[in-house]
């Protein structure tokens, strides 16, 4: 993070000073002679740190420090004066002042609370960031007992510690986005933020300063500089949610900031760099859209180091009661809803419906069932018409109860009858996962280049 800071003094020789004192320690110094001239610079670049004299010719720093609480309440303020007491320092502090240094000023107490104030400026801006996280009552892991959750958990434990970049893909409402918290809590940035920026709510003329921040009057409306998403990621995680909603025209922007880690503002000339790691997600076809023209191969082949496929709820049906309880839990402790509970036979019904809204329409269920039914056990009867007479799972042409095959008697070759089960087998499970050999390489567990090979052998037709 940049440790830039403001020194307020009419005084050049306590201008000089501090600046020396501060650059020999890495800081980024900017000097302002009076008030007036600090509220300007302030107004267009905001420090991490300002170092305000209390006397000052025309506005005087009590004041000053009034205006800085007033449009940047986040901003640390270290107070100095060479007529110091105690009432000047005590108002000092009740108006917001961080700290207090009379002078002369001793060197080891201005690099203490200059570091101090930074640490404090740092910890700030990830407060505002976490307005920006994804939602907190959402868990930052996966929930079920599905073979597909299972292995996904497994999946996310592997890449989580590194700092490759992951693509998510999977259909609306499948949660794309709890598997990208899922990964930066378990990843080495897990203390730093995770910064979410939803592509697809963003107007195509503000995106830019959504993403890179801007300076003041950089566009009609900007009145004050303002940081973008990549600052407030610095050192953490970038969550760059619906990417191939994005124009091309941004694309290309994103693709050159990925690559170099380093951007200006919006307006600006000062070059920022930054520490992030990137995690995107989306529910469409990228190769299509490539295809079509609307997503940039290059930007695509960058995001894919580590792509993630989120299997869609009818996938893994079994763990919808799982879902619900965890969901029924959640919205009570937000919101005091009674219990709720569901029949056999609603759960049977429940876990055979199609679910085309994935998990976040099954949410929306269970906060409506709490609403009407709180407090009160559910049965069929209770259950919406849409999912009590909706779309169904669809049964596979497989009974995995014919599996294995039988015994031959007599006389049988091992090899022969152990090759004839396995052909079965990847038939059958091919037929299960209509056709998707990745589905299939990843539930049998065999590398995808191993499988096809495999079913060539037997003859296995792969549409």
């Amino acid at each position: 993070m940049s440790k830039n800071i403001l020194i307020v003094d009419d005084e050049d020789g306590i201008r000089y000073s501090l600046r020396g004192i501060l650059e020999d320690e890495g800081f980024e110094v900017s000097e302002a002679e009076s008030g007036e001239k600090a509220l300007e610079h302030l107004s267009d670049e905001q420090p991490d740190l300002v170092f305000l004299d209390i006397w000052l010719p025309g506005m005087d720093g009590l004041e000053v420090l009034d205006h800085i609480k007033k449009e940047w309440d986040w901003l640390p303020v270290v107070m100095i004066s060479g007529h110091g007491n105690i009432e000047t320092a005590v108002s000092a502090i009740k108006k917001g002042a961080f700290d207090f240094i009379e002078k002369p000023l001793s060197l080891e107490k201005v690099v203490i609370t200059a570091e101090k104030a930074v640490e404090f400026s740092r910890l700030q801006s990830e407060n505002k960031a976490l307005r920006t996280r994804i939602a907190a009552e959402q868990p930052a892991r996966l929930t079920g007992q599905s073979e597909s959750i299972d292995s996904m958990r497994e999946v996310i434990g592997q890449v989580a510690p590194t700092d490759a970049w992951v693509l998510i893909t999977g259909e609306n409402g499948t949660g794309k986005e709890i598997v990208a918290r899922s990964i930066h809590s378990q990843s080495q940035r897990a203390d730093k933020p995770l910064v979410a920026v939803n592509c697809a709510a963003i107007p195509e003329e503000l995106i830019e300063s959504e993403l890179f921040g801007h300076e003041k009057g950089a566009f009609t409306g900007a009145e004050k500089a303002q940081e973008g998403k990549f600052e407030l990621a610095d050192n953490g995680t970038l969550f760059l949610d619906e990417i191939g909603d994005m124009s091309l025209k941004t694309q290309a922007k994103i693709l050159r900031i990925l690559q170099e880690q380093r951007f200006e503002r919006v307006g600006g000339r000062k070059t920022i760099n930054v520490d992030v790691r990137v995690i995107a997600a989306t529910n469409k076809d990228l190769f299509q859209e490539i295809k079509n023209g609307n997503f940039r191969e290059d930007l695509y082949y960058r995001l894919k180091v580590f792509p993630l496929e989120v299997p869609p709820l009818r996938d893994r049906s079994k763990d919808i009661p799982l879902l619900i309880d965890e969901f029924i839990t959640i919205l009570n402790r937000q919101h005091g809803f009674k219990q709720l509970t569901f029949t056999e036979p609603a759960l049977k019904v429940l876990t055979e419906y199609s679910w085309p809204g994935n998990v976040r329409e099954l949410k929306n269920f269970v906060e409506r069932m709490l609403i009407m039914f709180g407090g009160k056990e559910v049965g069929p009867d209770k259950l919406p018409p849409e999912i009590a007479n909706g779309p169904r799972i669809e049964k596979t042409d497989v009974d995995q109860e014919q599996l294995p095959l039988p015994l031959p008697e007599g006389e049988v070759d091992f090899k022969k009858a152990r090759a004839d089960f396995e052909a079965q087998f990847l038939e059958a499970k091919l037929r299960e996962y209509k056709g998707n050999v990745s589905k299939l390489a990843e539930a049998v567990g065999l590398e995808r280049s191993s499988l096809y090979r495999k079913l060539k052998a037997y003859e296995i037709q792969v549409d």
